[in-house]
This record gives C-alpha cells, sequence and structure tokens, in this order.
C-alpha cells in the first residue's frame, strides 16, 4: 500500500511589550564662519553628550549603551533660484546613538535632547532583550511547529486516516528541493513597534513614547506520513 502524504505549513504569532528604544540624534550646525560653526556644533555635541552621560549605566540603565561620531566640518557654496553662486557655507555635525531600557526616563530624555539648539532626534527603534528575543524565538517556533501537526492530523482524518508521522521540517519553501533534506527549523520574524506622541488641548506637544507590542512570528513547512 502506498504512503500517503501530507505536507502542510504550521505558523505562529506572539506580541511582546518592547523592552529596549534604540535612539539616534544629530547635531547640525551652519553658518557663514567655519570657526563659529564648529564651535556652536562642540557645544551642542557637549550638552548632549551631557545628557547620556549622566543617565548612562550599562547595567542599571536608563542608557545601557551609546556612541558618537566626531564633529565633521565641511564646506559649500550654494546657488540660488536665478543660478547665482552664493557666499561660502560652513557645515559642522555629530550623530549620537543610544539605547534605553526605561522608557519614562527616555521621554523625559527625547525633550530635553530636543530642546538643546543646533540638536534634532532623528529614528526610534523598539526592541527586545536579547533573553526574551531568545525565549520568544523558542516560543513561536514550537508553536508554529504543534500547529503544522494539528493541520496534518485534521488532513488525515477527514480522508479516513489515523495519526500523523513527521518525516520532514524546514523553513518555508525548502521543502520543494527534491532531496528532503530538512533546514535549520522555521526563522523567527520580528515585527517593530512604533513611537507614538500625544497632544495637550492647546495643540502643543506632549511627547508619550508609549511603544506597541512587538510582534514574534515563525512559518515552518512539514511533511508527514498519514496512517
Amino acid at each position: 500500500m502506498t504512503d500517503t502524504i501530507i505536507t502542510v505549513q504550521g505558523e505562529y504569532s506572539a506580541w511582546y511589550p518592547a523592552e529596549r528604544a534604540t535612539v539616534s540624534a544629530s547635531v547640525h550646525a551652519d553658518g557663514p564662519k567655519r570657526d563659529a560653526v564648529f564651535a556652536r556644533a562642540v557645544e551642542a555635541s557637549d550638552a548632549l553628550r551631557g545628557l547620556i552621560e549622566g543617565v548612562h549605566d550599562k547595567e542599571k540603565g536608563p542608557v545601557t549603551w551609546w556612541s558618537s561620531d566626531s564633529v565633521r566640518v565641511w564646506s559649500e557654496r550654494p546657488w540660488n533660484n536665478d543660478g547665482k553662486q552664493l557666499p561660502l557655507v560652513y557645515h559642522a555635525a555629530v550623530d549620537f546613538t543610544a539605547k534605553f531600557k526605561d522608557f519614562e526616563a527616555f521621554s523625559r530624555w527625547v525633550e530635553a535632547a530636543a530642546a538643546i539648539d543646533a540638536v534634532t532626534v532623528g529614528s526610534i527603534s523598539w526592541d527586545l532583550t536579547d533573553a526574551t528575543r531568545t525565549s520568544a524565538t523558542v516560543e513561536v517556533r514550537s508553536r508554529a511547529v504543534k500547529d503544522a501537526v494539528a493541520k496534518a492530523s485534521v488532513y488525515a482524518q477527514s480522508i479516513g486516516l489515523g495519526s500523523v508521522k513527521a518525516i520532514a521540517l524546514a523553513d518555508p519553501g525548502m521543502l520543494g528541493d527534491p532531496s528532503g533534506g530538512t533546514g535549520g527549523g522555521p526563522q523567527p520574524v520580528f515585527a517593530r513597534a512604533a513611537m507614538k506622541a500625544q497632544y495637550d488641548s492647546s495643540g502643543g506637544a506632549q511627547l508619550a513614547l508609549k511603544p506597541e507590542e512587538i510582534a514574534v512570528a515563525s512559518v515552518v513547512d512539514a511533511r508527514f506520513i498519514a496512517t
């Protein structure tokens, strides 16, 4: 009797609260005099660096890690709308990146940083700790496999067969390989959360960094023999 082969795709996703926030901030100054531009950038950079170092503690936070570039200075001769080249303009810039574990402290820091002249707070990304990401990956992979088993069992029962036995597990698409080799297991997918800002009734922005939960999902292809 020929074995009945059932091939299915199992999937599972779960949501986890964000545990870390990584923010990028930049200092940018420009003007007609190089020394003045450089001095302004250095002053703003020192102020921003002070805000970071004041809350930096690798173990306790609020900032667990940070980095910055040295001051970069360059010049250009811009053109106006009439095609006339304007006087030389100097630029100076410094980039900063910091990772926070305390979101309340993070909100206060962003407000303070944005108030510094020549400083712009850029992108903010949310993430899980390495430990949470590892445990989440294990959980969703295991649930995705169980989902595949449940699907295969339903298919087998619908055609009058009983139990199913797995003969291959693989990353999505790999079971199309005639060799039937298995992959490294279903790979998790992480969806980033977004920053939200709340506004008061007077129209002014009150920064409320409330991250959405982070989705961790996994998909696995599985092949079974139904008996």
